[in-house]
């Protein structure tokens, strides 16, 4: 009786903690890892010395986290090419209970935009920002997690905000998802005009394949080198993106926002073959000013799309 009712307080903080350690790694697989070991370590600690069990839980997920983020941080010196955080894809109507996760990107701090600006922090610097800013964790807490002073903790979070003030500020969906459809109109229609008009004069295009397929390596920026790009991979590959079928590529939710969602495809009457991809969007001033390539399987365990 004893650990059913456990458990069940567990259950109740769960959407909670997957936040934090979503927020914290960028990682589907780390946040959900983190969670289950934080309940193993609650099933066998001493309940009468946990005072508040919320704060319990999040101070032991933000502790796994953030070794989570010192081994990732040592994996980048490695990686191929750019490094995104984990998309957590959905469809686009949602049916039946949702998927804890799922109802965690539905809050704009978990935008994908948002998440790439916390990837260029670190592991400290995020762990001080998303627990004091994101969930009001006070600053004596995140200095014991870190093993540092208040104040330390202070300043990290204070150098995190400054870059995390970079980040768009988010738009309604209704504005993101209009000029991503315009976006894809354009370059369904060639017309490289028609696709610079579209996308914000300092636009990017980031991929992360991981070296597992070919993709930009680099970051491309400005709109005309973007549209030129667009352009010419479409051909390529011969995708229609403005007609999704659903079956090789269908209109979804990345991390709350529309993006897409490309199967993978086999090579056929010599055009190349591609393997499974997501492409998400960021919007600025009504116009498309970010497009993410997440390609690297390793990254895509967050798709939630029922088949």
């Amino acid at each position: 009786m004893v650990a059913a009712l456990l458990a069940d307080l567990f259950e109740s903080h769960r959407a909670h903690l997957l936040s934090v350690a979503y927020r914290l790694t960028g990682s589907v697989v780390d946040a959900e890892d983190a969670v289950q070991e934080s309940w193993l370590r609650l099933a066998t600690a001493r309940q009468s010395e946990i005072e508040d069990m919320r704060a319990w839980l999040t101070t032991v997920v933000s502790r796994i986290c953030l070794d989570r983020l010192r081994s990732a941080s040592a994996r980048r010196e490695s990686y191929v090419g750019q490094w995104l955080p984990e998309p957590i894809v959905t469809a686009r109507r949602h049916s039946g209970a949702p998927d804890p996760l799922e109802a965690v990107v539905r809050k704009q701090d978990c935008r994908l935009a948002a998440l790439v600006v916390l990837e260029s922090l670190t592991p400290p610097q995020r762990v001080a920002f998303v627990l004091h800013d994101g969930f009001a964790v006070p600053f004596e807490e995140i200095a014991d997690i870190l093993d540092i002073s208040v104040e330390a903790a202070r300043q990290l979070a204070t150098r995190a905000r400054k870059a995390a003030a970079r980040c768009p500020e988010p738009v309604s969906e209704t504005e993101h998802a209009a000029a991503v459809q315009k976006l894809l109109e354009a370059l369904y229609s060639g017309d490289l005009e028609q696709v610079v008009a579209a996308l914000h004069p300092d636009a990017v295009f980031i991929a992360d394949s991981g070296g597992t397929t070919r993709t930009a390596l680099n970051t491309v920026a400005g709109a005309e080198k973007l549209a030129r790009l667009g352009i010419g991979l479409l051909r390529k590959y011969d995708v229609n993106l403005t007609d999704p079928s659903g079956v090789e590529t269908e209109f979804v939710d990345v991390n709350g926002q529309l993006g897409l969602l490309l199967h993978e495809r086999a090579p056929r009457n010599g055009i190349p073959g591609s393997p499974t991809r997501v492409l998400a969007f960021t919007v600025t001033d009504g116009a498309v000013s970010g497009a993410y390539d997440l390609v690297n399987p390793a990254k895509l365990k967050g798709i939630r799309v029922p088949h």
